[in-house]
């Protein structure tokens, strides 16, 4: 499923690429689900993750108002419950459903269908 944690991790990894992250996400369905609360896997993720791409990827969904900019994000908020669960619903419960995933430097567009995105190269990019 293409969660925003998973766009947060991913990279383009065409033949040449420098400067493969982030990839640029838009969508046309998304769809959100329930999934168990965990501020221990919060926290633990929390320092993997750019924080910055997770805002505009969920700002460009229009699921990131909730969300404190960027600049205003510091460790002390992984003891703040209200702040854990909005994390929670943007990094694990919103799922991309149609949609896809644009590499930055070469302007690739890597199709989301129906939950899945499609990252395979074209031989020419391998």
């Amino acid at each position: 499923m293409v969660k925003l944690l998973t766009t947060n991790l991913l990279q383009s990894h065409i033949k040449g690429v420098k400067n493969g992250y982030p990839l640029g996400l838009s969508a046309t369905e998304i769809k959100e689900t329930n999934v168990d609360y965990d501020p221990d896997f919060l926290r633990a993720t929390f320092g993997r993750i750019d924080y910055g791409v997770l805002k505009g990827h969920a700002d460009s969904l229009g699921v990131g108002a909730e969300l404190p900019g960027p600049d205003q994000v510091h460790e002390g908020l992984l003891n703040d419950e209200e702040f854990l669960r909005k994390l929670h619903h943007a990094l694990l419960e919103v799922v991309v459903v149609q949609g896809e995933l644009v590499c930055p430097e070469t302007g690739r567009k890597f199709p989301i269908s129906d939950c899945i995105a499609n990252l395979m190269l074209h031989e020419d990019e391998v």
